[in-house]
């Protein structure tokens, strides 16, 4: 009979507790899941601003590009997706036709000490080379700042803003989510295809799109 009573007032015990009543002049308050709120850029708002240093260390600011169109690319050399579009020389020919079309074209790499894709400027710019990139500048985001105020997540992931400062797109540079470079020829290429048609003066027909590739290193 004890061990009976014991179990039924136990048993109040959690009911009042799931209720959050008071049980002896105590709140128990039942358990609240964690609320994660999401933050980063969203269509067609303002772009969320940032200043990073390039290579030689001269501090570049988003927000002195405005009136143009600015693509921002996240990369890490080491990342076979991003070989996928170096190797083939896919990236480049898309950063010096808009370049020269008068986009902004920004490379930002989040990669933090000690992680892949993490290398001083002096090697950056050895790379760079090698891979005869041509972006507007290249820029490092070491503590990871930028790229989680963007909540970037792959390499590469790309964004489109438009001469207002509003993002135009995000997401994927094309739609062939793989590291096989016979994947570049006749893939649809979001990035172009936004700057395209935007210029024209017609809706985007494809603003998000999932990024794919290898996780930024944080």
């Amino acid at each position: 009979m004890k061990i009976r009573n014991s179990l039924v007032f136990l048993m109040v015990l959690a009911l009042l507790a799931g209720l959050g009543l008071s049980v002896q002049g105590r709140q128990v308050e039942p358990e609240k899941e964690a609320v994660v709120e999401d933050v980063g850029p969203a269509l067609g708002e303002p772009a969320p601003l940032f200043e990073l240093n390039d290579l030689d260390g001269k501090p570049v600011s988003l927000a002195s590009f405005k009136g143009k169109y600015v693509v921002l690319e996240w990369t890490n050399y080491d990342c076979p997706f991003v070989k996928k579009h170096y190797s083939t020389g896919n990236m480049q020919a898309l950063q010096q036709k808009n370049i020269a079309d008068g986009v902004i074209w920004l490379v930002i790499n989040s990669s933090a000490a000690g992680k892949q894709g993490n290398y001083p400027p002096e090697k950056w710019k050895e790379l760079a080379a090698e891979r005869k990139s041509a972006p507007t500048a290249i820029l490092l985001d070491a503590d990871g700042k930028v790229g989680k105020l963007y909540m970037a997540k792959t390499t590469p992931e790309m964004f489109v803003i438009d001469p207002e400062g509003r993002v135009l797109f995000m997401g994927a540079i094309d739609d062939r989510s793989t590291a096989d470079v016979k994947d570049v020829e006749g893939a649809v290429n979001y990035v172009q295809q936004a700057l395209d048609e935007a210029r024209a003066g017609k809706p985007v027909s494809v603003p998000i799109s999932k990024s794919y590739g290898c996780s930024v290193k944080y």
